[in-house]
């Protein structure tokens, strides 16, 4: 892989003289206060100011402080007018904008496209505080306030949108986010490498527009654009479309043959001598290749009407996602005159361990500014405790966009990092009462997990390391993790180390140590998994494991709480109307619940994402796991309202409201033997008074009095589970339905690998995103997606 600069070798701009900043300035009186008669870089965000690693505009800040720039914050301005992005005044370098840590479509709506009723990112978890798509809106307001001022944007929602992609909340195909913000560039995944880079060109006196080398940008420029003459350009059609299938040739025929035997010496062929190069010489050959070659997708009006040529566009994306050979790629926007290329380049690389360690180890105030005083803002009640040790996750699932945002490659902190910031939350955080509420990432259980062999990796094009199986040169040793979470719990001060990221349990059975280890010590009575499904139909169009898996990690479970005296309890998740999913796939999970007793209250609908897999199969109908052809198989999709309803409610089938649909269900499939008041039936014949009442039979129309009020779902887009608490006395056995407390609450989440991330990412560039909402009050602890 591409070696890169050091992050903190750089020379420290004229303005570190000025020193650190215990809060980003919002205003000009706290600007005057630092002695500051400008800023250089003023960061734009949809969410609230909280100075904590977990938040992306505080880590991009301290990162961009240390390098000596003075840095701004605007949070969540008033978008009606241009004059609240003039507050800090004209900055000398650019505005950096994001929505926030959650892309605002996600924040906004629910996975029904119904308005949520509050922001965790805010005060007081009030709403409407950003605009819908925040960050084009704030890019056209700051490029409205000082025409001349540079704008880069970046984030989990730049992220996502850097090329034409499928917009679920209008149901249609949108053109790349560059496009309607009119940024200057884009800075997409992890980008601290790109943004300090730029920063530091920028003070130097180069323009935006003439930098156009820098890993894991976007840009706009002219069609047929390229860097050098040396760069060639590649159909993406002429990578994933079959050619024709020519019979092997007989080694024996006479026919048709050229240059025979009979010519006179000078009507010979000439023959050019064979050349050998060594086998590094030929990597060394095909490496530069890649490196001067742009793959041209096909262009935004193709893929806007096309479903294939969507299909086909999306699955070359993600198979040129890891940075060791992903090559530049291209795409048209518009025709005529107004006729443009959006430019990607290849991903950043990963930053070292001691690039993570600096990035968190900043001076961070671990607070919310000031200004707001004693407003209650429940992302950050929400992460306050916890703790993110690494980034990244090479799991692949197709419903989760942290692969998009922070890439495959897990990037860790070490030892001594994770330990002194524990010691920080110890000595330094008002409220802390020794529970470390989470220890963890996009993946719990990923800690310095990497391939075997670095060339490997750098050459590897696999869409997830771990499916249909673990590959074998991914390394599944937990010991560097077993013993972080031992030197945690062994500090002064520090009664309780939790886990509530998301465990990857299919790599956790590989270490049946690390399993004891997790169930011993760091389990608050109840332990959320995510085996999303229960049938291979599902599974197989997530990339998930099958539940061979999830039995596997469950006796491992239980037989290590039996030996540890405490009595604890599996909280398993599911999606419902992911696509590949039929009806009667939910009817088999539904009986795998009962049979199991769960009774599920967290309910996660299928949400798409911009970018991920599993949005290009719910637009398209395609499988973009596998090379797109005419005619190809398609994918059973729900998009109909009244059948995502009838799969949520198969999870729910416990529920009395839920009866009447699935009786009429049951009766369409054939299988009214699952109606009846025995225990080997789903659901009962009879119907309790005054519930059910919102149901209307199929091909009836509904009166507005009697829609359904909307109950409480997970909406999917990569975050972990709820942080959980220090565990209180035995936890409450489930009822003979696994009914427990932990699950009895109904909970609307907004995703963010991102995060997990989606969702389950970000700054101009984000490095970790943030909290994510989980409960009508809560936020999740950072961005980790659950798996």
């Amino acid at each position: 892989m591409e070696t890169a600069k050091p992050l903190f070798s750089y020379r420290p701009y004229w303005a570190k003289r000025f020193g650190v900043s215990t809060f980003f300035p919002m205003s000009k009186k706290e600007m005057d206060a630092l002695g500051w008669d400008s800023c250089d870089v003023i960061l734009v965000t949809g969410d609230a100011y909280i100075d904590h690693p977990s938040f992306g505009m505080a880590l991009i800040g301290r990162l961009l402080e240390a390098q000596g720039f003075r840095v701004g914050i605007i949070a969540q301005p008033d978008w009606k007018s241009a004059d609240p992005f003039r507050v800090l005044g004209r900055p000398n370098l650019y505005f950096g904008v994001t929505a926030g840590n959650m892309d605002s479509m996600v924040n906004r709506y629910t996975s029904e496209r119904r308005i949520r009723s509050d922001d965790a990112y805010t005060p007081g978890a009030a709403p409407d505080k950003r605009p819908d798509r925040a960050l084009t809106v704030y890019a056209q307001r700051c490029r409205e306030a000082y025409k001349d001022v540079a704008v880069v944007i970046g984030g989990i929602e730049g992220s996502l949108r850097r090329i034409a992609h499928y917009d679920y909340w209008s149901d249609t195909v949108r053109r790349s986010v560059l496009l309607d913000s009119k940024a200057d560039m884009l800075l997409f995944g992890n980008a601290e490498r790109a943004l300090v880079d730029l920063t530091h060109r920028l003070a130097a006196g180069e323009t935006i527009k003439d930098i156009r080398d820098l890993r894991g940008t976007a840009f706009m420029v002219s069609h047929g654009w390229k860097p050098t003459d040396e760069w060639h350009e590649l159909d993406s059609l002429a990578m994933d479309t079959p050619g024709r299938v020519d019979k092997h040739p007989d080694p024996y025929a006479t026919t048709g043959m050229t240059g025979d035997v009979g010519l006179p010496a000078a009507a010979q062929p000439t023959v050019a001598p064979i050349r050998f190069l060594s086998k590094e010489a030929r990597l060394a050959a095909i490496h530069s290749a890649r490196a001067h070659t742009v793959v041209r997708l096909p262009a935004y009006e193709q893929v806007e009407k096309n479903p294939i040529l969507y299909a086909h566009a999306s699955r070359v994306f993600h198979l040129e996602s890891n940075p060791g050979n992903a090559r530049a790629m291209v795409q048209a926007h518009g025709d005529g005159a107004g006729l443009r290329d959006v430019w990607l380049n290849p991903p950043p690389i990963p930053l070292s361990t001691p690039e993570m360690d600096a990035v968190f180890d900043a001076p961070y105030a671990r607070a919310p500014h000031p200004s707001y005083r004693d407003a209650k803002i429940p992302a950050w009640e929400m992460i306050r405790f916890s703790i993110n040790i690494m980034r990244g996750c090479f799991g692949g699932c197709t419903f989760c966009s942290i692969t998009e945002h922070e890439g495959r490659i897990i990037q860790s902190r070490s030892e001594e990092s994770i330990l002194h910031e524990i010691e920080a939350i110890r000595d330094k955080t008002p409220g802390f009462t020794g529970v470390i509420s989470d220890l963890g990432g996009p993946t719990a259980n990923m800690y310095r997990l990497a391939c075997k062999d670095a060339k490997i990796e750098s050459a590897c094009r696999r869409l997830s390391c771990v499916y249909p199986d673990i590959c074998e040169n991914m390394s599944t040793d937990h010991g560097p993790l077993i013993q972080v979470y031992r030197k945690a719990r062994a500090l002064p001060g520090i009664k309780k180390i939790l886990i509530s990221s998301g465990v990857r349990y299919d790599l956790a059975v590989k270490s049946p140590e690390y399993v004891k280890e997790l169930v011993s010590h760091h389990v608050g009575g109840y332990l959320k998994i995510a085996p999303e499904h229960t049938e291979d139909g599902p599974l197989n169009h997530m990339m998930k494991p099958g539940m061979g898996a999830y039995d596997r990690f469950k006796q491992l479970f239980e037989k290590y709480s039996a030996e540890a005296g405490k009595e604890q309890y599996l909280i398993p998740y599911f999606i419902a109307a992911h696509p590949g999913t039929t009806n009667e796939d939910m009817l088999n999970l539904a009986l795998w619940l009962k049979r199991n007793k769960f009774r599920l209250d967290q309910v996660q609908t299928f949400l798409p994402t911009p970018m991920a897999m599993a949005t290009t199969m719910y637009h398209t109908e395609l499988n973009p796991l596998k090379k797109v052809l005419r005619g190809a198989h398609g994918v059973a999709v729900t998009k109909q309202g009244r059948v995502r309803k009838l799969h949520k409610a198969f999870l729910r089938y416990h529920d009395a409201e839920n009866w009447p649909m699935l009786r009429e269900a049951l009766k369409e499939m054939g299988r009214e033997d699952l109606i009846g008041n025995g225990k080997h039936h789903l659901i009962p014949s009879y119907q309790p008074a005054g519930t059910g009442r919102w149901f209307e039979p199929s091909g009836a129309g509904k009166p507005e009095s009697a829609r359904k009020p909307e109950s409480e779902e997970r909406a999917y887009i990569h975050s972990p589970p709820t942080p959980r608490t220090e565990s209180r006395g035995k936890p409450k056995p489930p009822d003979r339905f696994g009914k427990s407390s932990a699950a009895a609450r109904p909970t609307e989440s907004a995703p963010s690998a991102s995060r997990r991330g989606a969702g389950r990412g970000a700054r101009p560039g984000a490095p970790s995103e943030p909290p994510v909402t989980h409960g009508r009050r809560a936020a999740r602890a950072s961005v980790k997606p659950k798996k």
